[in-house]
């Protein structure tokens, strides 16, 4: 099997995750080709404050500010499996994620290839999965499976440190906090998915992919999390057109209004966030969880 892995990553940890999958397909001596994903407009790591709230409304709505660096796709051609790792931002795909799937060769590419999306995130990765299946059933990919690594701690100790090692570069334990982002040991436990591919590869299909990742833990639904993801989505495509009404992409004239989305932001996570997960919790029959589940989870655009 030849498999190519095209991937965005800022701090590696993207990239670690791609290494750990595909372990197994290099040990069993199949190819695996590794392309990064590098945008034209450059993203900082550690990102300043401003400039990391000021790429939320081109995330949230689709516009991403730059294209990608050309990727040589010659020497893939002929690969068996496409492996797509990146990132949310801001309950959407990435920026560089969305300038790849902009880009006219890879949307060639990737016409009737299988692909298999790989989401390292904080604990929203509902809305992105959705886009994902959206472009891929735009450019006629067959989409086989999706995996989700995200971080394990609760929603808003998580949210403290994924700040303190965006913002500050520190992504071990300090003080009161944790380790930020996804532990080293679940990115080294992504081999059994990489074994799981390995052995649908053998049968002949990835038809049953998604159902054996699912069944090996690749997704954990967390569902008030999504509940909290869902309502969050929709307010931040007002604060989005609110703020792009000022100015495009680094534009200052729209600063104060980046400003008022991070104060509306800390209101929501730390004051409103906590409240909507115990409304959800006393709500609970009413949610249907387990249909939405199953609706989250599946790979076929709707």
């Amino acid at each position: 099997m030849k498999t190519v892995t095209f991937y965005y990553t800022q701090s590696g940890q993207a990239f670690n995750v791609a290494q750990s999958l595909c372990s197994p397909l290099v040990s069993a001596g199949h190819i695996v080709i590794y392309k990064e994903i590098i945008p034209i407009q450059e993203y900082p790591f550690p990102w300043t404050k401003y400039e990391f709230f000021d790429s939320f409304p081109e995330t949230r709505l689709g516009i991403p500010p730059s294209g990608i660096c050309p990727i040589v796709l010659s020497d893939v051609e002929d690969a068996d499996l496409v492996i797509i790792v990146g990132q949310s931002w801001f309950l959407s795909p990435s920026l560089p994620l969305q300038s790849f799937f902009a880009d006219s060769d890879v949307r060639r590419y990737l016409k009737g290839k299988n692909v298999i999306f790989v989401n390292a995130c904080r604990n929203m990765w509902l809305m992105t999965s959705r886009q994902i299946k959206e472009y891929l059933n735009d450019l006629q990919a067959n989409f086989v499976g999706q995996l989700v690594l995200q971080d394990k701690h609760p929603n808003l100790i998580s949210a403290l440190t994924i700040v303190r090692w965006l913002l500050y570069g520190k992504k071990g334990e300090s003080y009161f906090l944790p380790y930020a982002g996804i532990t080293d040991d679940d990115i080294y436990r992504c081999t059994r998915f990489g074994e799981i591919i390995l052995q649908e590869w053998k049968f002949g299909s990835f038809l049953h992919l998604q159902n054996k990742l699912l069944d090996s833990g690749a997704i954990v639904y967390k569902p008030s999390i999504v509940f909290i993801e869902k309502a969050g989505h929709r307010m931040f495509g007002y604060w989005a057109c609110f703020i792009r009404k000022k100015g495009g992409f680094r534009d200052k004239h729209r600063k104060g209004r980046v400003e008022c989305f991070f104060y509306y932001l800390l209101f929501v996570l730390f004051l409103v966030s906590p409240f909507a997960q115990l409304f959800f919790y006393l709500t609970y029959p009413l949610h249907r969880v387990q249909k939405h589940k199953i609706e989250d989870t599946y790979l076929k655009y709707n």
